[in-house]
């Protein structure tokens, strides 16, 4: 493959406009280095020097910060209006904003891989993991495994659950791995089993003999399958021998039948023969790619899926969108498949090189730019392109398989692909008028819980003859105060309980929203995407509107004692100050805000 860069060095009025290099590069007040961005070499001025432009409106560079916001936003889209670039995700469609965890220069990346399936490639999930449960069920059907009646239902179950092989549950756990929400097979369980289950149990991803986290969309066949099977066996349908099955045993059982669906090729076989009834197709996808490419990175694809797979689902999705006489080839510095990734991560595997169309290969001592390879590693990668750690991009839909093990064994740095983010996004802006209100009537109980645990513990004292307090000389009055309070408490908790059982349905009527455990707190999957992804989105071609040369800048992260700083501030400093803070402002007490923080 030809190198496509383009210098970007030219003349200006203001100065020598041109590109830092690696050897230039410095590491910036953000952390991040300054290679492939373009500085101004200016002689003529000192630093501090107020200087003359001609942008934006303004006469000088200091009036820049003076200028409102609302102003400088009107202008800068004026110039994008003019270059026909629609309106910042965000604000225009905020399901295709890229969402930033770490601080990323994208300007230092030299190199971009990518994983094929749900990544550079979307299934039509109802499509693809309704054909693999049918024939996950035909396989246990020979087993003679009671699966009559059967059917595929994708609403039981949503990505970041995790399957409890023990217990025959799948569960909705936070952040510190505490259950949220439970179901028993097919059934729901009351918070009341919830915790007599599961109590303040901690669950460990790292016991992967208890419990299976599903962090792709590949496994929701898987799970939807399980739960239908823990019904089945709870009847007594089934069994292994004298012995009642376990649903340890039971989860075996289903695992092998869908792992052989993959491993024996009938369900890829399938799709290969009518890709059009799977794959969605996205136009944007291929022009996203080439503007990656032709800023100079290199690209490369990195999947599990074999060669004839591969290239019969990358000629389907991407040649009609390049321009004539372009293959989907053509994009790739480099293509590697049956990666068997995670080993790709861990282990230095022998590497071969596919010759022929028809997927024939040969051993290969190293790789090389350009070539197509079947197996190999990470590090063949890295000596084969001459860039590592930090300056190589991963971006595929696994947590774990793409973003994990390349963040923790290679430093690379890693963007999660996560379609359902765009359903989310649109479940969180309908539902705010239900969180509000449920947050509300949280407030309300808290009030009043003020009032009564107040009252509570200076009876105490009265009681003990601790206090002297007027208003307890009628302790009678206190008394009936206080089970009044009661009633109002309990009345507030037969809303709060259904509200909390109903929030997120717009996105999931059983388990609520993805990012979500509880009101206020953020889901398991949630603080894994933190944790190893340091950029997220829900589909690849959200990069075309955002360039090659972007800055994704992290957002402010909220703790517990940020609360209510806003108007604490408004109340003691604002007044003297001339200057109030708005409640919803980006630093301020709405919890929502962060979620939708995104790049710069």
């Amino acid at each position: 493959m030809e190198d496509t860069e383009q210098s970007e060095e030219f003349t200006s009025s203001a100065g020598l406009v041109f590109t830092i290099d690696q050897s230039q590069a410095e590491i910036d007040f953000e952390g991040q280095s300054t290679s492939g961005n373009l500085r101004l070499l200016d002689t003529e001025h000192k630093e501090g020097d107020i200087i003359n432009v001609n942008i934006f409106r303004m006469k000088t560079t200091n009036e820049i910060y003076s200028m409102p916001l609302d102003r400088l936003k009107q202008a800068t889209q004026a110039v994008l209006d003019a270059i026909d670039v629609p309106e910042a995700f965000p604000e225009g469609k905020p399901q295709r904003a890229i969402h930033c965890s770490r601080t990323l220069n994208l300007r230092s990346i030299k190199a971009i891989g990518y994983d094929m399936d749900y990544t550079l490639i979307h299934y039509d999930v109802e499509a693809w993991e309704g054909r693999a449960y049918q024939y996950g069920l035909e396989s246990l059907r020979q087993q003679g495994v009671p699966v009559d009646g059967l059917s595929f239902d994708s609403k039981l179950v949503i990505r970041g659950l995790i399957m409890d092989k023990e217990k025959g549950n799948l569960i909705k756990v936070d952040r510190f791995g505490l259950v949220k929400r439970a179901m028993h097979g097919t059934r729901m369980m009351s918070y009341q089993e919830i915790h007599r289950t599961y109590g303040r149990e901690v669950v460990q991803l790292k016991n992967e003999a208890r419990w299976v986290f599903l962090n792709t969309l590949f496994s929701v066949s898987e799970a939807v399958m399980y739960a239908q099977l823990v019904d089945r066996l709870d009847q007594g349908a089934f069994s292994i021998g004298s012995a009642p099955m376990t649903y340890q045993e039971l989860y075996a059982m289903v695992s092998k039948a869908l792992y052989r669906t993959h491993v024996e090729g009938k369900l890829k076989s399938e799709i290969i023969q009518a890709p059009e009834r799977f794959v969605e197709l996205d136009p944007e996808m291929a022009q996203t790619l080439m503007d990656q490419r032709d800023s100079g990175k290199q690209l490369l694809l990195i999947t599990n899926s074999d060669y004839e797979y591969t290239n019969q689902m990358m000629s389907f999705a991407y040649d009609r969108f390049l321009p004539e006489g372009m293959k989907w080839r053509d994009l790739f510095d480099m293509v590697i498949v049956m990666a068997r990734k995670p080993d790709f991560f861990n282990y230095q595997m022998s590497l071969y090189e596919v010759v022929t169309e028809d997927g024939l290969m040969r051993p290969a001592l190293a790789a090389k730019r350009g070539g197509l390879y079947c197996g190999g590693s990470a590090r063949m990668v890295e000596k084969a392109l001459g860039v590592e750690g930090d300056a190589i991009l991963y971006v595929g839909d696994h947590i774990y398989t793409d973003a994990a093990l390349a963040k923790l064994n290679f430093k690379w740095r890693t963007a999660l692909i996560i379609r359902e983010l765009e359903l989310e996004v649109d479940s969180l802006a309908r539902g705010r008028p239900h969180r509000e209100q449920l947050k509300e009537l949280m407030s309300k109980k808290e009030m009043v819980s003020d009032v009564f645990n107040q009252l509570r513990i200076t009876r105490q004292r009265f009681v003990q003859g601790r206090t002297s307090v007027e208003s307890f000389d009628d302790e009678d009055g206190v008394n009936e105060t206080l089970a009044q309070l009661l009633l109002v408490m309990e009345a507030l908790d037969e809303s709060i309980g259904p509200m909390l059982e109903q929030d997120g349905t717009y996105f999931n009527p059983r388990w609520g929203y993805l990012s979500r455990a509880g009101l206020n707190d953020k889901s398991q999957l949630c603080r894994q995407i933190e944790k190893y992804a340091d950029i997220y989105t829900s589909r690849v071609s959200n990069f075309k509107r955002y360039t090659p040369y972007m800055y994704f800048r992290s957002p402010s992260q909220s703790m517990a004692h940020d609360r209510n700083l806003t108007r604490y501030y408004n109340k003691v400093f604002g007044s003297a100050n001339g200057f109030t803070v708005q409640l919803g402002e980006p630093d301020s007490d709405d919890p929502d805000h962060d979620h939708l923080s995104h790049g710069h």
